[in-house]
């Protein structure tokens, strides 16, 4: 008999089933993943890993994947609206029923065995995709790559996209720390993809190390815009005139650089012709990063939040809001870098508001407030009840010609399209 009947119900269980909620390590849910999946075909599977970009590139592949009329399984994390969003079968979120069907099977197999939230939804979404028989099946790393519950997978082609510092606590405190972490989703003799010509050294030694084969931005492939069109090419394999991504920024080339790369890597077994590319690279589909919403001011919404994504933050408003005055939304975690995300940010933004977020990882305004003192920064307003009195005081303030900018959070991105799309 199940243990609940009701997706929230299962999730919220999860939430307080595991003491700690990020718990790196692979013996407990790969013991799971055996009991639940020993004769199964393992679809064809790319893993993505990276600091930044790795939503992106799943969606790249994926509207690529069924572009060419392939099946493909997504799982990505986290979502913005609903759970549902972490698992897609041919670009639709799998029903409640399904995971809820999924989730009292893995509770049966794991016994005594204590996993946590992510390693259930990591699991759900292998069983679904099993059972999906899917042509190829896309995992999104959650947090580092050598220990996340999705390295329990075998890829066939593993992808990374940049290194940056981020969750510090779990996966060191210098980039080349960060670098060996992910690095962990190599295998010996499969393609290792790495979108970033400026990766750490330690990414590409251990890729070597492993006998991996190394794929890397500027050596192996590379890619060159031409006004509205740009070109890829990896030895004698080149596309020219392809379409900007569907995503804007300059960081979105490397990012669709890199995943025609590891099509490329796979076309062997997942053949692909240059029209689905040309097309995935028009369908892709992802929210909240450079999401505009249009209206008497404009609303930009970015969940990005650490340095290296504010960094493309400033230069996608450089590129598309030069001299707009900005009025920013702000919330963060509180084991982020919060006082380089102001430093960065104090030139573009013309008033702050700070908004609470309900959620216990979140940095609360007043810490937040203590950051702006810090750096002697003052235009700011706190003291909202909600998001929605922050957002609603931040758009009042704004003139028709301003930008109200939505950032810092996934949850906070998640908030503004609950309440106000």
């Amino acid at each position: 008999m199940a243990r609940f009947d009701s997706l929230q119900a299962w999730l919220a269980w999860q939430e307080q089933l595991h003491p700690r909620s990020i718990d790196l390590g692979l013996a407990r849910v790969a013991g799971v993943y055996r009991q639940l999946n020993p004769t199964r075909r393992k679809p064809l599977t790319v893993t993505v890993g990276g600091t930044n970009g790795k939503g992106s590139c799943v969606a790249y592949l994926e509207a690529i994947y069924r572009a060419q009329g392939y099946k493909v399984g997504a799982y990505t994390s986290p979502h913005i609206l609903r759970y549902n969003e972490r698992i897609r079968i041919d670009g639709r979120a799998v029903d409640d029923a399904d995971i809820c069907r999924v989730f009292s099977r893995i509770d049966m197999a794991r016994g005594e065995t204590s996993l946590s939230y992510f390693e259930f939804g990591t699991l759900a979404a292998l069983c679904l995709f099993a059972e999906a028989d899917l042509d190829v099946q896309l995992l999104e790393v959650g947090l580092g790559g050598r220990l996340d519950a999705v390295n329990i997978v075998d890829p066939d082609v593993a992808l990374v996209t940049t290194i940056a510092l981020d969750h510090v606590d779990w996966l060191g405190n210098t980039v080349e720390a960060i670098g060996r972490e992910k690095a962990g989703i190599f295998r010996q003799s499969v393609p290792a993809v790495i979108g970033d010509a400026a990766a750490p050294a330690s990414l590409r030694q251990v890729a070597e190390q492993i006998g991996a084969e190394v794929y890397q931005l500027d050596e192996a492939f590379a890619y060159q815009k031409y006004g509205e069109t740009w070109a890829w090419r990896a030895g004698d394999r080149v596309y020219a005139g392809l379409p900007a991504p569907a995503f804007k920024g300059e960081h979105q080339y490397r990012n669709a650089a890199a995943v025609l790369m590891a099509v490329s890597a796979l076309q062997e077994n997942l053949p692909v012709d240059e029209a689905a590319i040309r097309a995935g690279l028009n369908a892709a589909k992802l929210q909240g990063r450079f999401q505009l919403i249009p209206g008497t001011p404009q609303v930009l919404l970015d969940v990005g939040h650490n340095p290296q994504a504010v960094g493309t933050l400033i230069d996608y408003l450089s590129d598309y809001f030069p001299e707009t005055r900005i009025h920013a939304v702000f919330a963060m975690m509180r084991d982020k870098d919060i006082g380089s995300v102001l430093k960065m940010m104090r030139a573009r933004v013309a008033k702050w508001y700070l908004a609470p977020l309900d959620n216990p990882r979140a940095a609360t305004p007043e810490l937040i407030e203590s950051h702006f003192r810090q750096l002697q920064m003052a235009n700011f307003e706190n003291g909202f009840a909600d998001f929605s009195a922050a957002f609603e005081a931040a758009r009042a303030a704004a003139g028709p010609d301003e930008l109200v900018l939505v950032f810092g959070s996934f949850f906070l991105v998640s908030e503004y399209l609950a309440k106000f799309s």
